[in-house]
Order: C-alpha cells, then sequence, then structure tokens
C-alpha cells in the first residue's frame, strides 16, 4: 500500500514538472500573481504570442490541478475570468527560486552561450540554391 502511494507520488512529481517546465504555465503563473483575476482576453494579451488554444488548454490543465480557479459569467459576450487559489501561489513561490538564480546568473550564462558560439562552428542549414 504505502509503495503504490509513493508510485502515485512519484508519478505526480514529474508530472508537475513536466507542467511547470512548459512553456506557458510559469509565465501564467507569473502574470496572475501580479495581475490578480484576469480576464481570459486580458490574459492572453499580457502572456503574448499564444494561440487561444494553446491558452485555453494550459489553464484547463491548471484548473484541473488546482493552480487556478475560473469564474464564468453568464453574460454576452461570455466572460472568463482567472485567478491563481493559494495552492497555484505556492507554487509559483517554488519556482521563484529559478527566477533568483537567472537574476544571480544572468551574466555568466551569457558569457558561456557567447563563449560557446565563438568555438563551435555553424550548424549547417538547409543548401540553398
Amino acid at each position: 500500500m504505502e509503495s503504490d502511494i509513493q508510485s502515485e507520488k512519484v508519478a505526480l512529481v514529474r508530472e508537475i514538472m513536466g507542467r511547470v517546465a512548459d512553456k506557458w504555465t510559469l509565465i501564467i503563473i507569473d502574470i496572475l500573481a501580479e495581475e490578480g483575476e484576469l480576464r481570459f482576453t486580458r490574459l492572453r494579451e499580457h502572456v503574448g504570442g499564444v494561440s487561444q488554444k494553446m491558452l485555453t488548454q494550459t489553464l484547463r490543465q491548471m484548473e484541473r490541478d488546482g493552480l487556478v480557479t475560473r469564474r464564468v459569467y453568464p453574460v454576452v459576450p461570455p466572460r472568463v475570468d482567472y485567478k491563481l487559489t493559494p495552492l497555484g501561489e505556492s507554487l509559483g513561490e517554488a519556482v521563484c527560486s529559478m527566477w533568483l538564480w537567472v537574476e544571480k546568473n544572468f551574466e555568466d550564462v551569457i558569457r558561456a552561450r557567447q563563449a560557446f558560439a565563438l568555438q563551435s562552428p555553424p550548424v549547417p542549414g538547409p543548401s540553398i540554391p
């Protein structure tokens, strides 16, 4: 029984890590943490570069995991607002250390990338006739 629970925990950790590592989840958490409750259209404007479909999918997954709440207003046109839950806020706090790491190591990473670019031969691209 305990082994089953441990397996479920491992699976959940992997799933949440995958979710957090996706392109949009952390951005959405960051925006909702800063802005508070937002309408879908305003959230999409803040995120930028995300399709309506991808934003909807990401928000649905976040809602399923208890990271955001979704409030639908019975008006025309439809109005849907999203807000971080306490669980979503705590995940934001947990991954905040990544932002702190970037702040601390930004210049080192840039220097490493520049040095790598100077040492590495260019990657061949498609030949253009």
